[in-house]
């Protein structure tokens, strides 16, 4: 059985992903997990994929051939995921809105080792003042190595020159 990331993206209408999972399944494929979200008129996902290998070819053709229908697909094989070296820890972030407030974060971020599994992001009015906040919920994966207070204190130096609040947490 051969593994396969696939990205896809599309305009956002109804049925994009009955078509995708069409696709998969006419050519063996099963469908093993999935992130998909909706932006600004545009649908986005990763998929991880599994074929057996007398599938494989005609898969990733018929996957191809979706642009036809205004689906785009990136292709990828599986890697192997790595042992257990890492702990993951829960982010959560808000503070005042700026450009550049994302790579501030996330340089931080890989100079500490740190990778980042999942992030999402959002800016939306303040409450009281309709000022722009900058919204971050993430899921870290901290070398073994580095300890929760430690990331606190690199994390909560940048908290002070962002204006942010900050929120971490082990994850089960």
């Amino acid at each position: 059985m051969n593994h396969l990331v696939l990205t896809v993206i599309a305009a956002d209408k109804a049925g994009q992903v009955e078509r995708i999972a069409e696709c998969i399944a006419e050519h063996n494929g099963n469908w093993l997990e999935s992130r998909m979200a909706r932006m600004a008129g545009q649908f986005a996902g990763i998929l991880r994929v599994a074929v057996p290998a007398e599938s494989y070819d005609e898969l990733v053709e018929a996957l191809q051939a979706l642009a036809s229908q205004g689906i785009r697909v990136l292709i990828a094989e599986s890697g192997i995921e790595p042992s257990c070296t890492w702990k993951p820890i829960a982010m959560e972030l808000v503070g005042n809105d700026r450009p550049g407030i994302v790579r501030d974060i996330t340089r931080l971020l890989a100079e500490l080792g740190i990778n980042v599994e999942r992030l999402n992001t959002d800016v939306r009015p303040a409450p009281m003042s309709s000022e722009p906040l900058f919204y971050a919920e993430a899921l870290l994966a901290l070398p073994l190595t580095l300890s929760l207070e430690q990331l606190q204190k690199h994390l909560e130096a940048l908290a002070d020159d962002l204006m942010v609040e900050l929120t971490l947490r082990a994850e089960e």
